[in-house]
């Protein structure tokens, strides 16, 4: 078998300081943790045949079925669907990490991996309600399909300014460009930021969140701690949906 590559080598090709530091381009748990424990994980992959593509159908996987955990009843079923996103979150550094090195990039990958983003955020929404109607009304299954939809929304308006550049012959947009021009919007995006509420929209900070209010409820023997945590990220999310709309247009991205 090839031998491991150094670690400080596959650092600084698999894990290029642009992007680790990139503000839209490296979640938080990345910077933090995951990137540590993806480079150790990448320096056995890269010594055998998985191909990139491979890696990032695991990923999907693993997000997905972090949804489908939730369906589990009590804490088991949060805590599963919590390693399962954090799974997810380590082979969506480590896809990227391998191709780098073997330096296998695909638009099949991309898109992929992108597709794999919807779907895994999606599915925790979707269980997340299948679990709050559990013994209740089947209107939180409608709270689901709600936040679901809108966490799609939320990274299709994102997917979409490179799409209108793209046909429209611009190059991607530069984290310059998108700062909002209008004062308002552009004060109201700070202070949503200093509260991070809008993390919750993403599956891995929800799944936590999920996780917390799962404990609550084998506590309190019911599920009303997750259907205030399911209400709650329902409406943050759809306001982060008229935020973010607001703000990509009144920002450069689109001009």
């Amino acid at each position: 078998m090839v031998a491991a590559p150094a670690l400080a080598e596959l650092r600084e090709v698999c894990q290029p300081q642009a992007k680790i530091q990139s503000r839209n381009g490296e979640h938080w748990a990345g910077r933090m943790y995951m990137r540590a424990i993806s480079l150790r994980t990448t320096r056995q992959l890269v010594r055998t045949s998985v191909s990139p593509n491979t890696l990032t159908w695991v990923m999907v996987v693993c997000g997905v079925g972090g949804g489908a955990a939730l369906l589990i009843p009590g804490l088991t079923g949060a805590v599963l669907a919590v390693v399962l996103f954090q799974l997810f979150l380590l082979f969506d550094c480590v896809d990227g990490e391998v191709a780098r090195w073997k330096r296998q990039f695909s638009m099949a990958g991309v898109y992929v991996d992108r597709l794999g983003a919807y779907l895994a955020d999606a599915a925790l929404m979707i269980g997340a309600g299948v679990r709050a109607a559990r013994g209740g009304s089947e209107l939180w299954v409608s709270a689901g399909l709600a936040a679901a939809l809108g966490v799609v929304l939320l990274k299709a308006s994102t997917d979409l300014v490179d799409v209108a550049r793209a046909r429209s012959g611009q190059l991607p947009a530069t984290e310059e460009s998108t700062q909002p021009r209008s004062q308002g919007i552009a004060t109201a995006r700070k202070v949503a930021s200093l509260f991070k509420i809008h993390r919750v929209t993403n599956g891995i900070e929800a799944s936590l969140v999920l996780l917390a209010a799962a404990a609550v409820d084998a506590g309190l023997g019911n599920l009303d701690a997750t259907r205030w945590t399911l209400a709650g990220i329902t409406v943050i999310t759809w306001g982060m949906v008229v935020a973010h709309l607001a703000s990509i247009l009144s920002s450069s991205r689109l001009r």
